[in-house]
């Protein structure tokens, strides 16, 4: 197998040209196949993979994460450092110097007061945005002195910074499009340009996006930070993971991703298809739900436990993936984050029943189902559509049922599983015992804030990204210890601190370390791709064959 490790967060996938015809039929347009249709393409609404990623093409951030980790001016004109007088002595303020040639797709200048703009439109209560950390938290002021200056100043040093604030994921939005929207509607939760941004500033611009089928974008000429080697991309939304690998062995698309590690030899047998293998910091997990909506079972750390060790992981791992991913334990799994002294729970269901039978869920009807107080334990499993999350639903309900607990399995289109408490996302409203998707930190920096209590949603936090409930005030002096550390080793012993917690109290159970796996035609060049901004390169991404 032709891998490369290369290190950080996905990309998309291509399949079909649609759309307008006359680029349909262009050849020197790049087919990606996308397995989930993004939930949005502004990156004030959508933190999900699929369109973040799609986002890179028409949206830049500050800086991006390039395929050998290191930070890349974008709209920057450089990345701040102590030494270029961007970062202060203390680690309080950075200055950003924004690159005088950028300018958005209609020719205006991007600005510091896109920027301001930005973090106004993130910050304020008319916006359900997707998430207001670490803006909410950790940012004091964002300031616009000059067109070509903005500042960010912190409460305290913030560690994580550089791949959290205007980066990676969150690109900047033009003020001149954006700010009459919000005057006329008082919100932009509705606006037009969360599905047709018809104005950016990255190497293509957006033509179309038709639900249910794809989208389509073409060059953009007036990218300042040159001109991309391909005429277009087309998306097509094609759930079906068999469909997928038919056609990329077919030649029918280009690239596809989050292709399943069983389909790889098939991939391989081609000789035209390059797999590759890229750390993005993603784990495939379960969530288990702590809150006042869960099975009442789901508070009891011991009953977590127990559920865990029925899972058996490494079989999961070996049969459904091919062996190709392993168990993890940790939500910092292969970085120096990762406690070293754990290991993943080991798979032991007379353990597991013992521990149920200890903590009173008992068959006492003999329905084969254990209860306790009149209460039948059964959990809901909630997941997407994704084919290898349904199997593992199907392998986690049996190993469930040996040991007396019930699994009813509930599916999901993506925009609704990853909806927020606004938009009564299952998990998000708490409507879910089980929950497994993949999920990262701020990747390459281990910073999140989706196990702190202020991210618990609710209608007052609407935009909270906890949606186990679990709130540990313990835990939440930890993250904020860590994001003011700036000092490495400090930082890595805080976070193996933090692993120790959350492994003890069973919130969440890694199923497999997850590295992106892209397939990608031979005849695609320069694929650079990132595990933090995936099409970081698409502006030289090229078709040679």
């Amino acid at each position: 197998m032709k891998k490369k490790i290369v290190l950080l967060t996905l990309m998309l996938a291509v399949f079909l040209a649609l759309a307008a015809p006359a680029v349909a039929q262009d050849e020197n347009v790049l087919r990606i196949a996308l397995q989930q249709e993004p939930d949005s393409l502004s990156p004030l609404y959508t933190q999900m993979w699929f369109g973040t990623s799609v986002i890179d093409l028409v949206l830049i951030p500050l800086w991006w994460i390039d395929n050998t980790g290191t930070a890349i001016p974008a709209i920057a004109a450089e990345i701040p450092t102590v030494e270029n007088g961007g970062v202060n002595a203390d680690g309080t303020v950075i200055t950003v110097k924004i690159n005088p040639n950028a300018v958005w797709s209609d020719g205006e200048p991007i600005t510091s007061k896109d920027v301001l703009f930005t973090y106004e439109m993130i910050m304020n209560e008319a916006n359900t945005v997707n998430s207001r950390y670490p803006f909410d938290e950790k940012v004091a002021s964002v300031e616009a002195p000059d067109a070509e200056t903005a500042v960010i100043t912190f409460n305290e040093p913030f560690a994580p910074w550089l791949t959290s604030m205007f980066a990676t994921a969150l690109a900047v939005v033009p003020e001149h499009v954006l700010r009459p929207v919000f005057e006329a509607e008082g919100t932009l939760d509705t606006a037009e340009y969360n599905r047709a941004p018809t104005v950016g500033n990255g190497p293509f611009n957006f033509v179309s996006w038709e639900a249910g089928s794809g989208m389509e974008f073409v060059r953009n000429d007036s990218y300042f930070l040159g001109t991309a080697k391909l005429d277009g991309v087309n998306i097509q939304f094609v759930p079906d993971d068999a469909t997928v690998v038919s056609a990329l062995i077919a030649g029918d698309t280009d690239v596809g991703t989050f292709i399943s590690s069983g389909d790889v030899p098939a991939l391989e047998e081609t000789g035209a298809i390059n797999i590759e293998l890229v750390p993005s910091g993603y784990n495939e997990g379960i969530y288990f739900n702590v809150g006042e909506r869960a099975h009442p079972a789901m508070l009891d750390v011991n009953v977590r436990k127990a559920l865990a060790m029925a899972i058996d992981r490494d079989r999961i791992n070996s049969d459904l993936n091919a062996g190709l991913v392993f168990t993890g334990y940790s939500f910092w799994q292969e970085t120096p984050f990762a406690n070293p002294n754990l290991a993943p729970i080991a798979f032991d269901k007379d353990a597991a029943a013992a521990a149920l039978e200890a903590a009173g869920w008992v068959d006492s009807n003999g329905d084969g189902t254990r209860d306790k107080d009149g209460v039948e334990l059964v959990l809901r499993y909630v997941t997407n559509q994704r084919q290898v999350r349904k199997d593992v639903q199907a392998i986690v309900q049996q190993d469930m049922a040996d040991i007396g607990v019930g699994i009813e399995i509930l599916n999901f289109e993506s925009d609704l599983f990853f909806a927020d408490y606004a938009n009564n996302g299952p998990m998000a409203i708490g409507e879910y015992d089980l929950g497994e998707f993949s999920n990262a930190p701020s990747f390459p920096d281990p910073d999140t804030s989706i196990f702190t209590c202020p991210q618990v949603p609710g209608d007052e936090n609407p935009t909270g990204s906890n949606n186990n409930w679990y709130c540990n005030p313990a835990l939440d002096e930890l993250f904020a210890q860590q994001a003011a550390t700036v000092d490495f080793n400090s930082r890595v012993e805080i976070f193996h601190q933090i692993d120790q917690i959350l492994y003890d109290e069973v919130i969440w159970l890694s199923m497999w370390y997850d590295p992106d796996l892209w397939a990608i035609n031979n005849r695609i060049a320069n694929t650079l791709v990132s595990g933090a901004d995936p099409l970081w390169n698409a502006v030289n991404w090229e078709i040679t064959g």
